[in-house]
């Protein structure tokens, strides 16, 4: 990169030149101004000569081992000075386009032969692999009148992976059985369930029905069944990847909440000994079977880290038809789209396919920019004209999913925000149920 002249630099000009106007009076002065700007000509080569000689510092980029959509997360740089006098720089790291950022450029000293090092933060807001490329100094002469850029490569590759920190704070919160502070509902009473899990002394709380009376007749003490919900049951997403789940309401898609609430469930439902799977359609097409393990989050993140949805219209009976020739065993299938109104004729008959063998359903997605229309107040005819074309799409929607429900199909219609907890009680609920 060429050299370009550093503010010092201009101040010393602009005194230079300050200096002359006394040279127009009194033409005296004129042999000692030429002297004045010749040393002043030599000090400002001299400091060029010796920028060219200023060593280029070498980075250590430390980035996480993987990245989480949505969330503000540290990078850190470390510099090293190979040269034998200190020095001043900025530093700029070439960060992915399209992630938020705090804490570039930044400025730094290092001192001779030694290291210095920074942070900052950066939020990524779309999933896949993202790059790092490389790293910018600016590096200033040791006056200061002069700086250069300089690029060097530095090229780092991370994965971007759906937010996850809801499944993190399940699990802290069910370490310590707080999970309500999620919004998430406990079903059942202590002991009871569908599975027979073991014997154990009658506690206080606990039904008069859950007495096993042959074993309290022979120990001579009050014995309980203890039973707990099914296991070893079969949880499918079928995921739409169509153009309806571009929509975006915030920073993220309808999309990428689905795959959140995806995760956050998985979790759940893998934790209660469930197998989960997963099959996508109206874009790329993945399937997934059904597994058994906590590690099988792991799995599904590495599946949709880099799943985009498409402007492909989406085929609900084609999906289903998928579904069924690849999983034969009953399962909850969790069909995640953004319905609306004319979906019906489409929708009704690859449920009813589904319902066959397996019990369906369906959570669709609310635009959040509709509901914050219906809140505006009315000012001129142009807001009642929006606000009249929202209660009619509203309306439109209501009828579809009260059509769906008239089919007995079960459903979910919320806000992409509240998609996590709803799709986790209703999980719940179904397994409180024995309805699977």
């Amino acid at each position: 990169m060429f050299p370009l002249p550093g503010i010092p630099l201009f101040r010393l000009l602009w005194l230079l030149l300050a200096l002359a106007l006394p040279t127009a009076f009194w033409p005296g002065l004129l042999p000692y101004w030429r002297g004045l700007a010749g040393f002043g000509g030599v000090v400002v080569l001299l400091d060029l000569l010796r920028l060219c000689f200023v060593p280029v510092p070498t980075a250590q980029r430390r980035v996480p081992g993987h990245l989480s959509a949505g969330r503000w997360q540290k990078v850190r740089l470390r510099l090293h000075n190979p040269g034998r006098r200190s020095m001043r720089l900025e530093v700029f790291d070439h960060y992915p386009a399209g992630a938020g950022l705090e804490g570039l450029p930044h400025s730094i000293s290092l001192p001779a032969g030694g290291w210095g090092g920074f942070h900052y933060r950066i939020r990524p807001t779309e999933r896949g692999e993202w790059r790092f490329p490389r790293i910018q100094y600016r590096l200033h002469s040791p006056w200061g009148l002069w700086k250069r850029n300089h690029e060097a490569g530095l090229e780092h590759v991370v994965r971007v992976y759906p937010d996850f920190a809801a499944v993190a704070k399940y699990m802290l919160l069910a370490g310590d059985n707080r999970v309500g502070q999620m919004g998430v509902r406990k079903r059942r009473r202590r002991g009871e369930g569908l599975d027979f899990h073991q014997l154990r002394k009658f506690r206080e709380g606990d039904s008069l029905r859950q007495i096993d009376w042959k074993t309290t007749s022979r120990l001579r003490q009050p014995i309980a069944r203890e039973y707990q919900d099914e296991r070893d049951q079969e949880i499918v997403f079928l995921l739409d990847c169509g153009q309806r789940m571009l929509a975006k309401d915030s920073e993220l898609s309808h999309f990428d909440h689905s795959l959140n609430a995806m995760l956050l469930l998985a979790y759940v439902a893998l934790r209660q000994g469930d197998a989960v799977g997963l099959i996508t359609f109206g874009g790329p097409r993945r399937w997934l079977k059904p597994a058994k393990g906590r590690n099988n989050v792991n799995r599904l993140l590495n599946a949709l880290y880099d799943l985009q949805p498409t402007h492909q219209v989406a085929d609900y009976l084609e999906a289903a038809k998928g579904l069924m020739a690849r999983q034969k065993k009953r399962a909850l299938v969790i069909l995640v789209t953004n319905l609306r109104d004319q979906d019906n004729e489409d929708l009704v008959p690859a449920v009813r396919a589904l319902r066959r063998r397996h019990l369906v359903l369906l959570a669709s997605l609310q635009e959040r920019a509709i509901l914050d229309m219906l809140e505006k107040p009315v000012r001129q005819f142009e807001d009642a004209v929006r606000i009249a074309a929202a209660h009619h799409y509203q309306a439109d929607r209501r009828r579809a999913i009260e059509r769906l429900h008239a089919q007995g199909i079960d459903s979910l219609d919320v806000t992409p925000e509240s998609l996590s907890v709803e799709l986790v009680n209703r999980y719940l609920d179904i397994k409180a149920g024995g309805r699977l």
